[in-house]
């Protein structure tokens, strides 16, 4: 076997085969078990001598004297291989061995042959070498020392073994030329002198990084602790125990890791106590300078540019131009305020470190940059809140030159509106505007007086220097007032204009609602016009009933004139709007002929429906009379007799216009309606003339001949019905026609 250190890295592939493993696992003489598992493919003897090799190489000197139980699994394999491997350990570990056991498979192989064999080369070997079944290699291994492979209870995970013994060399090697390059940095500096130093400086930084290095050493002993311990609870093995077995002192030399991280702990405080004092060597050289360096630049050219720097501008364009300026001002003076920042924190540690001589002269020079270094932030952020206020103030002068242009545009355009909410939203902008322009100049008074107290509490410069020229100070006051003073003239003049249209449009917004009101006077006056002569056509089958329907419809009639009497006043009241508001192209259209025209119809059918009741209430009088007496007078018969038969006439007659239209009451069902209760009246009546007359005899010839009589009325009252809907038909024809002319002469008529 080589003495040549051997590393998993560069035998990974051949490792992961697992071609040999170390399960951790003891005979009963504390000897390590060493697991070769043959399989059925053709196992490559070089790669499991290296293998072999390998794993050897990680025991102690002390674990290798017990020797080792060799546990050959040929259950897989043929005879010749398990020879071949049993005839290598000879040559790979001759002394280490000291038992063999090859597994032998369910079907065994000539058994007189294998016997034979072993027990030939038995003096040869120098160790014993024992065919054994699986379930009786407990007779020579406990089962708790035996893997599941073979019906134990021992738990190995070869991945996780590998992995940790990939972790443990590497953390080996870095560790180890880490300890030597931090070991020559550390000692190199005792004899470096103050001239090689900074050849030496690239000494100081090491191949690996110690705290990565520290870091992997950490976890690798705390994992190997943990596992031991686990491992030792466990009592050698099984149930619920972790996946590897626990690593012994033999296995992986944990004293080692432990030596490691002791030695490379105390060089790489060495190392850090090194490089701290010459990182304060080197800052204390670099202090001074720049310090100095802030200070001249900052109270030189840095207050030049901000006292070249004081106008506010004339417009937002003006201030965005001044505000940029500015802030490449701030640019070049944050370079100087971070080095300031840097150049302080290095002084306040090496002032806390207290191990300077010249703490007095730090100070000093401490308390220098940061007065010049607070003095011109204030300048700066001075500045700064004088320009933002200035954008603000030419911000907010712009807004409302811009708002006042448009209220001034709105003023001036004429007022056409089509109907009243069109001029009610007109009304309700113009107030949103003017109060828009309001709150805006409140604002931009308020803002142009912080503007002021900005300009004006600018904090001093240095005692040296003196203050920056109060012409041009006095200047941006003067241009601020004037601005705000144009801005109220403006707005002023607006408000005056504003009442005024204000008044216009409220006028506007009366004459439309007066407008509205009359069109609606119509259409209610239409509505009582449709109803008065499609619904009022009954006539009451009484004297009490009649009398009723005539109080209604005098009732109805007078809401008819009230209607009308309210939108003849509406419409005067858009006559003197219109006067009012000089508006001469505004009329009320054909409101006033409509109105006119409707009323004139309801007039004349009201008339006519009046008529009809009065009719009807002296005919239904006339017949109680007639009916509740037993003697009544051939006068009287005949009063109702022709009052009857005029209401029954006055029912065929059309209601005749002013225009010359003709219109119904009612439909022709209606009519009939009505009239089938005359008849019966007159029926009744008839038939006590004939009581009178003293007919009895022939009553029943009288009152067919009577009969006969009403229903020749009843034909005439049927063929004038006819007669009726034929001429409406006419009438909606010629109406039709008529339709043009009727509109060109209302349009010819309309007038304020």
């Amino acid at each position: 076997m080589s003495d040549v250190t051997m590393e998993a890295t560069t035998m990974l592939p051949i490792l992961k085969k697992k071609l040999a493993f170390l399960s951790g696992g003891k005979d009963r003489r504390s000897g390590l078990i060493l697991t070769i598992p043959l399989s059925s493919d053709q196992t490559s003897m070089e790669e499991l001598s290296t293998t072999l090799d390998y794993l050897l190489s990680i025991p102690s000197k002390k674990c290798k004297a017990r020797g080792f139980t060799v546990i050959v699994d040929g259950r897989k394999s043929q005879w010749n291989i398990v020879k071949t491997v049993v005839l290598m350990l000879q040559n790979v570990i001759p002394a280490e061995v000291s038992l063999v056991c090859v597994v032998k498979p369910d079907e065994f192989w000539d058994k007189k042959v294998t016997h034979f064999c072993f027990w030939k080369e038995k003096d040869r070997l120098g160790f014993e070498v024992i065919l054994v079944s699986a379930n009786k290699l407990t007779r020579y291994i406990e089962p708790c020392q035996l893997t599941d492979d073979f019906g134990g209870s021992l738990d190995y995970d070869h991945n996780d073994w590998l992995n940790k013994r990939l972790v443990f060399e590497k953390f080996t090697k870095e560790s180890t030329s880490l300890l030597d390059e931090l070991s020559f940095i550390n000692d190199s500096d005792k004899s470096s002198s103050v001239d090689k130093e900074k050849s030496a400086d690239s000494a100081l930084l090491p191949s690996f990084d110690p705290e990565t290095v520290l870091q992997t050493g950490h976890e690798l002993l705390s994992e190997l602790q943990q596992r031991r311990f686990n491992g030792s609870e466990g009592g050698g093995g099984g149930q619920g125990g972790p996946a590897w077995r626990p690593m012994e002192e033999e296995l992986l030399a944990q004293p080692q890791v432990m030596k490691l991280l002791d030695s490379l702990r105390e060089q790489y405080t060495r190392y850090q106590e090194l490089c701290r004092q010459r990182n304060k060597r080197t800052q204390l050289d670099e202090i001074h300078t720049k310090v100095m360096q802030v200070v001249t630049w900052l109270q030189g050219p840095g207050s030049e540019l901000l006292k070249t720097h004081q106008a506010i501008g004339d417009s937002i364009r003006a201030a965005q131009a001044l505000q940029q300026k500015h802030e490449e001002i701030e640019s070049q003076h944050s370079e100087w305020f971070a080095v300031y920042v840097e150049l302080n924190q290095q002084i306040a540690a090496l002032l806390n470190a207290g191990e300077e001589e010249e703490v007095v002269e730090l100070k000093s020079l401490q308390q220098q940059l940061s007065d010049v270094c607070y003095r011109q932030a204030a300048q700066l952020e001075n500045r700064q809140n004088v320009l933002q206020a200035a954008q603000g103030f030419h911000s907010t002068t712009q807004e409302l030159s811009q708002q006042l242009d448009g209220l001034l545009g709105m003023l001036c355009a004429d007022v056409a509106p089509a109907d009243g909410a069109s001029i009610q939203q007109n009304l309700k902008l113009l107030e949103e505007k003017l109060q828009t322009v309001e709150a805006g100049l409140t604002s931009l008074r308020q803002k142009g007086v912080l503007l002021m107290e900005q300009m004006c509490s600018q904090p001093p410069w240095s005692l040296e220097e003196t203050e920056s020229p109060a012409g041009e100070q006095q200047d941006n006051v003067q241009h601020i007032q004037a601005v705000m003073e144009e801005m109220q003239l403006r707005k002023q003049r607006c408000e005056d204009m504003v009442d005024v249209r204000r008044l216009k449009m409220l006028q506007m917004v009366q004459l439309f609602k007066c407008e509205e009101d009359a069109l609606q006077s119509v259409e209610w006056l239409g509505e009582l016009l449709d109803a008065l002569l499609k619904t009022h056509v009954r006539l009451g089958d009484d004297t009490q009933e009649t009398r009723t329907m005539l109080d209604k419809h005098r009732k109805f009639v007078d809401v008819a004139q009230s209607t009308y009497d309210y939108g003849r006043q509406l419409l005067q009241a858009t006559v003197v709007l219109c006067q009012s508001l000089r508006c001469t192209t505004r009329s009320s259209g054909d409101t006033l002929p409509r109105l006119n025209r409707v009323w004139k119809q309801f007039s004349v059918s009201g008339e006519e429906r009046q008529q009809r009741l009065e009719l009807a209430l002296n005919f239904h009088t006339a017949a109680e009379k007639v009916l509740q007496q037993e003697c009544v007078e051939t006068e009287l018969l005949d009063e109702v007799d022709s009052s009857g038969k005029t209401l029954l006439d006055r029912l065929t007659t059309p209601v005749i216009f002013p225009d010359g239209s003709e219109q119904y009451f009612g439909s022709p069902s209606d009519t009939a309606t009505a009239a089938e209760g005359v008849r019966e009246r007159l029926l009744l009546v008839e038939e006590q003339r004939l009581q009178e007359a003293g007919l009895h005899n022939d009553d029943d010839e009288v009152l067919n001949g009577q009969e006969a009589r009403l229903d020749v009325i009843g034909e005439e009252l049927s063929e004038k019905e006819d007669q009726e809907e034929e001429d409406e038909v006419e009438e909606e024809v010629e109406e039709e026609e008529a339709g043009p002319q009727d509109e060109e002469l209302d349009r010819a008529t309309q007038d304020c």
